[in-house]
């Protein structure tokens, strides 16, 4: 995962926010106009409270967030700390009390600037995780369950590569309030992916692509977008909406298997299982190697391999497995590579404490003794402390025993009979059970950062005075695509266009299915079998009307060309991207609007 392009995009389109919202926060503050990208209907009444704090009347609601930037300057930790619409319920760092409150006015865009670097770190920790942890452990288990190829790249392999775009979706709609960041990202990813990322893989190297895996993914996200028109229409999403995108995504997998099937047999051939290796992937670019340095490194170990083997003891094979820097790749990789390596340390290191990872590919299935008994401790513990930001893990049992302590306890009994039961050179037969563990440590570190990640944006936003959506689409949808874009690149510069040009299709159907249906229901309960969204007017519809007519366009101009893509396919569609980003950002600063009935 790279920070390149989204750092220069990031800055970019913050610096002209910056400039934008300085001048309406000023012009707030001193008349009372309404800011840039204001949110505040013009019925609404504007009142003195006692503490001379003003407060919008609408209905009995308070005065939405945005809203700050029109205040006092004054007032503003006030407002923030008093307006229910203000408060995170979910995170483990206010960070709008920290904007507001905590640092002095003339530090704000000092702040902002540490808030965006920080956001631009979460997006490589959320990297990390899912493509070194995450990825492998779900391959594993599919592995373990002998899952076809097929199957298992469509179910495990899709969530694995699209974990950030759902928890950050899961996250999101889990508040109305940031329910437009859910719908800007993955609408965002997804214009972004069929757009810039296609015609990019296009631009590199021209291919023909594989017409009936095009044509069915292609429909399938056609439908899935159409059934989020509906949605949004009706400002809703019901028990049977959020079942309707679940049924959907699991009728995209049975048609794939089935597909899969029909075409094997016509070749005389069956389903493969997947019990003799794990699905294919796109491996890392960071990692990449040619086929003479793979020679090269070869010759290299066999050259300092020991003459007579010897058994490394228990804390050698600590230490060598906590450590993510490998010092013989060190010294052939490349500046750049060296320069992001020391920036993912300090997480590689965190999660290789607390994130046990099977391989399936290794003799030894990456067997740990050590570390996987301290994984059976730190592991429950990441899962305690990170749901629900802590707040089940700082429970104390009968107001004296917490709950963090009784799930070290636990994991130390566990980590003491693994030990006394198992050996250096041989994992246990039931080390598969880690590759689980593993999956589910992996996957709430990545809720816990995605949390962070929605509740910075929002922060951002009510320093902007910017929508969820415009958020969502640009910032959110750059950093969750950023790692797909750059594995889709190297393939495609690889040899691999048709590879790549699928995948930019049939992953992010996962992301918009799955994203959007379990997101929504997680969030019913048996009195509320609704998720209501605030959407923000017209740019929702300019961005969903985006996707749909990018699906359209190659839908229709790829059979057209005969399956066979090029350079001038690749540039239509950057254009077009460059033309939706033109349009939303107009619409977010109310150069385009609606005119007045």
């Amino acid at each position: 995962m790279a920070l390149g392009p989204v750092s220069w995009r990031a800055s970019c389109i913050l610096g002209v926010l910056w400039t934008l919202s300085c001048g309406a926060g000023a012009s707030g503050a001193d008349s009372g106009s309404r800011g840039v990208g204001s949110r505040m209907p013009p019925q609404l009444e504007i009142g003195n409270e006692a503490d001379g704090i003003r407060y919008a009347q609408h209905q009995d609601r308070p005065v939405d967030c945005w809203e700050v930037r029109t205040q006092n300057s004054s007032k503003w930790c006030h407002f923030i700390q008093t307006n229910p619409d203000c408060q995170m319920d979910s995170g483990f760092l206010n960070y709008l009390n920290g904007v507001f409150c905590v640092f002095p006015l003339g530090l704000l865009p000092l702040v902002v600037t540490l808030y965006v670097l920080w956001l631009l770190y979460l997006f490589l920790i959320l990297g990390v995780t899912a493509e070194k942890f995450f990825c492998p452990n779900l391959s594993a288990i599919s592995t373990n369950l002998r899952l076809a190829h097929n199957v298992a790249g469509v179910t495990f392999l899709a969530f694995g590569n699209g974990a950030p775009d759902v928890f950050s979706a899961v996250v999101a709609f889990s508040d109305p309030r940031t329910a437009g960041l859910a719908i800007g990202a993955l609408f965002g990813a997804g214009v972004f992916v069929t757009t810039v990322v296609a015609g990019g893989i296009a631009l590199l190297k021209p291919f023909t692509v594989a017409s009936r895996p095009f044509l069915r993914d292609a429909v399938f996200y056609m439908v899935a977008v159409f059934l989020t028109f509906t949605v949004l229409y009706f400002r809703r999403i019901t028990l049977a909406g959020a079942l309707s995108y679940l049924g959907l995504y699991i009728f995209y997998v049975l048609t794939v298997v089935i597909c899969t099937w029909i075409h094997r047999r016509q070749r005389g051939e069956g389903l493969s299982p997947a019990g003799s290796g794990q699905p294919d992937r796109a491996s890392d670019p960071e990692d990449e190697d040619s086929l003479s340095s793979s020679v090269h490194s070869e010759e290299y170990e066999e050259e300092y391999r020991p003459l007579l083997p010897s058994a490394e003891g228990t804390l050698q094979i600590l230490t060598k497995s906590v450590n993510p820097l490998d010092r013989r790749k060190w010294r052939r990789k490349s500046c750049y590579w060296r320069f992001l390596k020391v920036f993912k340390m300090p997480v590689e290191f965190v999660m290789l404490l607390t994130v046990p990872v099977v391989d399936p590919d290794q003799e030894d299935h990456n067997w740990k003794r050590p570390l996987n008994c301290l994984h059976l401790i730190t592991s429950p513990l990441v899962c305690i402390l990170t749901l629900k930001s802590g707040a089940y893990g700082l429970y104390k049992i009968q107001g004296v025993f917490p709950v963090w302590g009784l799930g070290i306890l636990i994991g130390a009994f566990l980590a003491a009979i693994v030990f006394c039961t198992t050996k250096n050179e041989e994992p246990p037969k039931y080390h598969c059970v880690f590759a689980f563990l593993g999956f589910l440590a992996s996957a709430l570190w990545i809720n816990a950062v995605a949390t962070e990640v929605v509740n910075i944006l929002r922060t951002l936003g009510v320093v902007f005075q910017l929508s969820n959506t415009v958020l969502g689409l640009t910032l959110l949808a750059w950093g969750n695509s950023i790692g797909d874009t750059f594995s889709d690149l190297t393939m495609a510069r690889h040899g691999y266009p048709r590879m790549a040009f699928s995948a930019c299709f049939g992953g992010i159907i996962f992301n918009m299915l799955v994203g959007v249906g379990l997101g929504c229901l997680l969030q019913m309960t048996s009195s509320q079998l609704a998720v209501k969204l605030e959407l923000d007017g017209l740019l929702v519809w300019i961005l969903a009307g985006a996707l749909g007519l990018s699906l359209v366009f190659s839908f229709i101009s790829v059979p057209a060309q005969c399956f066979q893509l090029g350079r001038g396919y690749g540039v239509c569609l950057l254009l077009y991207y460059l033309a939706f980003l033109t349009v939303a950002l107009l619409t977010e600063f109310k150069v385009i609007q609606l005119p007045a009935p």
